[in-house]
C-alpha cells in the first residue's frame, strides 16, 4: 500500500465505533470522507480533518478504499447495491466491511462486487469502544490473501488484523468470538448468582476466582459490572442478540444440528430485552434473577 497521505479512503457509518475508528486514521494521516446517515455524527470528525459527503456515494466517488461500520447486513446491503455504492466506484477499489453481518451476507456481497471488478474483505472487529479509541481492535478478515495484504496498512491503525480465511471467514471469526463472550458472560452471572444465593459475597468470589482457571476478562469486566450492577449500555444486548442469531443462522447453513450453548444464550438475551430492555450484555444476570424469582 501507498503512503498513507495518497490513500483516499471513504469511510460509512460514524458511530460509536466508526467515529473512532475513522478519528484514527485521520491522526494517521489518511485523507478520509466521512458519511453517515445522520449528518451530524460524520461532523464531529470534520475538527480532525475529515471532509463529509451528503450521500453514501457522493463519499466513495475518489476512494481507493471504502470502510463500512454499519449495523446489520439489510443495511448494508442497502449501502451498497441501493444508495449507489457499487455503482460508483472504480474497478481496482477495495471494499473493506468491518459490519458485523451473516457470512453468507459477506459472500454475496463479495460476488457481486467482484462483478464490477471491485475488491472485498469482510473485517469484523471485537474490542468496543476502548479498543477502537486505543486502535487495539482484534480485526478477523475474510477475503483473498493478496488483497488483505493491500489493505492491512489501514486496518493495522485500528488494530490487529489476521487474515482467516475466505469470504466470509472473518464474519465466523466473529461469530466465534461472540459465541465465546456470550456464553462466559451466562457462565459468570450464574456463577455470581449461585454464590450468591447460598451466602457468599459475591465479590469476594469473583475476587478469590481471579488467577485461577476460571480468569477471563469476562470475569474481570463484566463480573465486575454484576458486582456493581452497572448494567448501563458499553455492548449492547440488542447488537449481541444478532450475532447469537446470525450464528445459529450459520449453524444451520453448515448442517450443524447442535450448537446448545449459543441457543440457550441467545434465549437468555431474548428474555433480557422482552422483560427488562436493551441493557449491557452483562445484564444477562437481571434476566437469570427474573428467571429464579430473586429479588434484587
Amino acid at each position: 500500500m501507498t503512503p498513507s497521505s495518497s490513500v483516499a479512503v471513504a469511510f460509512l457509518g460514524i458511530g460509536l465505533m466508526g467515529a473512532r475508528q475513522a478519528r484514527r486514521l485521520l491522526e494517521a494521516g489518511y485523507e478520509v470522507t466521512a458519511w453517515n446517515r445522520s449528518r451530524e455524527k460524520a461532523e464531529t470528525l470534520i475538527p480532525f480533518g475529515a471532509r463529509i459527503a451528503e450521500t453514501a456515494s457522493q463519499a466513495v466517488q475518489s476512494a481507493d478504499i471504502v470502510v463500512l461500520m454499519l449495523e446489520n447486513g439489510d443495511i448494508v446491503s442497502d449501502v451498497l447495491f441501493s444508495q449507489g455504492v457499487a455503482d460508483t466506484l472504480r474497478r481496482g477499489s477495495i471494499v473493506v466491511d468491518m459490519s458485523s453481518i451473516k457470512p453468507a451476507e459477506a459472500q454475496d456481497h463479495a460476488g457481486h462486487l467482484a462483478a464490477r471488478g471491485i475488491d472485498h474483505i469482510d473485517a469484523p472487529v471485537s474490542g468496543g469502544t476502548v479498543g477502537a479509541e486505543q486502535g487495539t481492535l482484534a480485526i478477523m478478515a475474510g477475503g483473498d490473501e493478496q488483497v488483505f495484504s493491500r489493505v492491512k496498512p489501514i486496518l493495522e491503525v485500528m488494530g490487529r488484523p489476521v487474515h482467516v480465511g475466505p469470504h466470509g471467514a472473518g464474519q465466523l471469526a466473529k461469530l466465534a468470538n461472540q459465541i465465546i463472550v456470550g456464553v462466559t458472560i451466562g457462565a459468570v452471572a450464574e456463577a455470581l448468582l449461585l454464590a450468591q444465593r447460598g451466602g457468599a459475597d459475591p465479590a469476594k468470589v469473583r475476587e478469590a476466582l481471579r488467577g485461577g482457571f476460571a480468569e477471563s476478562r469476562i470475569l474481570e469486566l463484566h463480573g465486575q459490572r454484576m458486582v456493581e450492577r452497572d448494567f448501563v449500555t458499553k455492548g449492547r444486548s440488542v447488537t449481541h442478540l444478532k450475532d447469537l442469531d446470525n450464528a445459529l443462522d450459520a449453524a444451520e447453513r453448515l448442517a450443524l444440528d447442535a450448537i446448545p450453548y449459543t441457543a440457550l444464550t441467545a434465549d437468555l438475551f431474548r428474555g433480557l430485552i422482552a422483560n427488562t430492555g436493551d441493557l449491557d450484555h452483562s445484564g444477562l444476570l437481571v434476566e437469570l434473577e427474573r428467571r429464579n424469582g430473586v429479588a434484587v
